[in-house]
């Protein structure tokens, strides 16, 4: 099905180690929706500057700050010093005084340059982006201080990890114990009731069939609530998976190494393969990713794929 987009709006659709960069421009401006991962930042300056063509950019909107959508940041705010960066307000704070911890880049074993913010994205306010007004919506689950943005007359919706057109990202406060995946519902709800007619999502391609996309989450959602062990061994694997995009090949020593000190990861083979040593854990992740086609080993090399 065809995905029509808005005047304006150019999506730069990325590899799974960085966010789709959503790029809007008109007589009010021009705004960038999500900055990618560090590792990728030339190529999203080469893109940004590329579309822009000589002009500046005025604003940077981050839907939420995993490492993957805000990586980027840094690099844009150096290049364009004017720039005004807007994030979600629920983790402003720790941006401002830069709590690594907090804003879950050292739990996850990620990198993130540190970045400064202009202003917060308010719910339930609407802001505009080029020449459309957008409204922002609270989206919590996936990261409990995310927000979706909507543009009501063309139906646009710009989802980052609250939905993708097969699912939607790890449902990281359980992670920390805390249960979110009645958030992850009220989210779907809230983009059902927003009935969008094309969806740009964090990652993959912009699509046009929001209710199969729902269904298919609410499926997949049903099956972590059933058996929340299955969301656990998942995110490990996403965790594992963004490092071998990040670093495309390393020593199993390496990655083991890396493993044990990620707090996320190592809390999660704990807690999925108790009674295992912590070898064999990430060996069975590890052969997990190898059985999908997502990485090949080779000798004592693990490799991207």
């Amino acid at each position: 099905m065809a995905v029509l987009l808005p005047p304006g709006v150019t999506v730069f659709e990325r590899g799974w180690l960085s966010s789709n960069n959503i790029l809007i421009q008109g007589e009010g401006g021009s705004a960038l929706i999500d900055s990618g991962y560090c590792t990728h930042a030339d190529q999203t300056l080469a893109l940004v500057d590329s579309a822009l063509q000589g002009s500046p950019l005025d604003l940077l909107l981050n839907t939420h700050l995993h490492s993957d959508h805000c990586g980027g940041n840094a690099a844009l705010q150096a290049r364009y010093p004017a720039l005004q960066t807007h994030i979600p307000p629920g983790h402003a704070e720790y941006v401002r005084v830069w709590d690594a911890h907090a804003l879950s880049y050292t739990p996850t074993g990620q990198n993130c340059p540190r970045f400064h913010l202009d202003a917060t994205l308010q719910p339930g306010t609407t802001m505009r982006l080029g020449d459309l007004l957008w409204q922002v919506h609270a989206a919590p689950g996936h990261d409990p201080h995310s927000v979706i943005l909507f543009e009501p007359a063309s139906r646009t919706l710009v989802s980052a990890d609250a939905l993708w057109e097969r699912g939607f990202g790890v449902v990281f406060p359980e992670l920390d114990g805390e249960g979110a995946f009645d958030e992850v519902a009220a989210t779907l709800d809230l983009i059902e009731r927003l009935n969008p007619a094309a969806v740009i999502p964090g990652h993959g391609a912009a699509f046009a069939d929001a209710p199969a996309a729902i269904a298919f989450a609410r499926q997949r959602l049903n099956g972590f609530v059933q058996n929340p062990a299955k969301h656990l061994q998942y995110a490990a694997k996403v965790l594992l998976k963004f490092k071998l995009l990040e670093a495309q090949r390393l020593e199993m020593a390496a990655l083991l190494g890396w493993a044990r000190g990620t707090p996320y990861f190592a809390a999660m083979l704990a807690t999925h393969f108790a009674g295992q040593s912590f070898e064999a854990a990430a060996g069975h992740l590890v052969q997990d990713l190898v059985r999908s086609g997502a990485a090949t080993v080779q000798g004592s090399l693990v490799l991207n794929a």
